[in-house]
């Protein structure tokens, strides 16, 4: 027998799923793969609930032996024979792992989520919509998408203006919004965290489906508004934390009643994580915005270190704990720090400037396949040279905040269905030459794992060109 390895994961379900879960983890994996497991066992516990089962593959001598404890954190512990292969208990690992973030996404499906920040205005809760996804993604660390976009509005400029002053609008244009990215990203976002109002209050009901869609039907966004000003007016308003308690006595006073343990309560210091992170980096404090919306995602923009700002959606406040938060802003300090988005506006400005005095020559004596040729290959470029940044990016929060798992596990929650279906390709290489700014995400976790030590590396950069291209070079198996 083998040494066994355990496992914890930090759930974000209330008390009354943690059962749930494991009947979840038994409906859907185990008795799918039924002829790989055995010795089913599931123990109802006064507190936490277990699973037991052993699991091999039809022909082989050997088997591993697993427990699932359903506590907060989640306890996994794996036993495995001499003789089991590291691939087959990795990948049993990964599909346990990957089962419990499904449940608690299903579960978030049908959650109320009541947040408030004190002294600033209630907001109710958005939807992932694809505008507001489309919004943040504008303004982020690269400004990538922005670049690409006005690209066709300076193909205008050089038809009227012609190419010298086509440049030099270019120019103009382009040093704006690196210049102002931090001001015109405030322009999109109303939640601002300060000194004085630091905390993020998340109240979260967690309901069975049926009594989630009453809950929609029975009151609507304007309703929903109204509870959450009225629980700011008992509690923060009045120097008291916003308790379930008083959250369902003011629902109640609506007509709906929810069951207490279904409900979990949060408070994050959001403006004491951005500072830790900050004064790792010996950078002054961000200005930091909340976008109340539950997708997950940091972003971080800004012309310079002193012109920083810092956006955290409520989506990550609500999955990560305070230690992963910490270290996936590490990362964007590091897009910070590195002057990331002037960078790529230097090699953005001077690709445009290349088209115009190069290509569109070429253009107009050819036709117009010669052009989407190159803009589908410079676009691909920039792309890739962009994963560049964010693989240093993690590296750099690594080296800074000196959490590589923690981070691992972070993007591990957040980008845990992309994860399952990279893990499951057999094709890996195309994903490196996505129309992606990121790397794909399972070789930044296998890589951040792989850090047992904190890193310390002199070029970071460097040091993160040669990991990506090792990356694909194993990508080809």
């Amino acid at each position: 027998m083998s040494e066994e390895q355990i496992y914890t994961v930090d759930l974000e379900i209330a008390q009354i799923h943690r059962s749930e879960l494991l009947d979840f983890i038994q409906e859907n994996y185990l008795r799918i793969k039924k002829e790989d497991f055995s010795e089913i066992i599931k123990k109802n516990r006064e507190n936490n609930d277990s699973l037991s089962f052993k699991v091999s593959e039809p022909g082989k001598d050997w088997q591993i032996s697993v427990e699932i404890i359903a506590s907060n954190p989640l306890k996994l512990t794996l036993s495995p024979d001499d003789n089991v292969p590291s691939k087959f208990r990795e990948n049993l690992k990964e599909d346990l792992l990957f089962l419990v973030q499904l449940f608690e996404d299903n579960v978030r499906h049908s959650t109320l989520y009541f947040s408030w920040i004190e002294g600033n205005d209630i907001i109710p809760e958005q939807p992932p919509t694809t505008r507001k996804r489309i919004s943040d993604r504008l303004f982020s660390s690269n400004l990538i998408l922005i670049y690409i976009i006005l690209f066709g509005f300076y193909i205008v400029l050089f038809l009227l203006l012609g190419l010298f002053y086509a440049i030099i609008g270019i120019i103009v244009i382009q040093l704006s919004t690196v210049l102002l990215s931090d001001r015109l990203f405030l322009l999109t976002n109303k939640w601002r965290i300060t000194p004085e109002n630091p905390l993020v209050h998340i109240v979260e009901y967690q309901l069975p489906i049926e009594e989630y869609q009453d809950f929609q039907k029975k009151f609507g966004k304007e309703t929903v508004v109204k509870m959450k000003k009225e629980i700011y007016e008992k509690t923060l308003a009045v120097g008291k934390d916003p308790t379930c308690e008083i959250g369902e006595e003011t629902m109640e006073s609506y007509g709906f009643k929810c069951n207490p343990r279904s409900r979990l309560v949060k408070v994050v210091d959001v403006y004491n994580i951005v500072k830790t992170a900050a004064d790792k980096f010996k950078m002054p404090v961000p200005k930091i915005v909340i976008s109340n919306t539950m997708v997950p995602n940091a972003a971080a923009t800004g012309p310079s270190p002193h012109r920083g700002l810092v956006l955290i959606t409520t989506g990550l406040l609500v999955q990560l704990e305070d230690d992963e938060i910490l270290s996936v802003l590490g990362h964007e300090m590091g897009h910070l720090q590195g002057r990331d988005p002037i960078i790529l506006f230097s090699l953005i400005i001077g690709q445009y400037i290349f088209y115009l005095i190069v290509i569109l020559p070429i253009l107009i004596k050819n036709n117009g396949i010669f052009t989407l040729i190159y803009l589908i290959a410079i676009f691909a470029v920039i792309f890739f040279v962009a994963k560049f940044f964010e693989t240093r990016a993690d590296l750099v929060s690594a080296m800074k905040i000196g959490q590589p798992k923690v981070l691992a596990e972070s993007l591990r929650k957040i980008g845990y269905t992309r994860l399952q279906l990279e893990r499951t390709s057999s094709i890996k290489f195309p994903q490196w030459i996505s129309f992606d700014t990121h790397p794909p995400i399972y070789f930044r976790v296998d890589r951040l794992e792989k850090m047992e030590n904190i890193p310390d590396v002199k070029h970071p950069i460097i040091q993160s060109i040669k990991d990506m291209f090792e990356g694909i070079r194993r990508s080809f198996g």
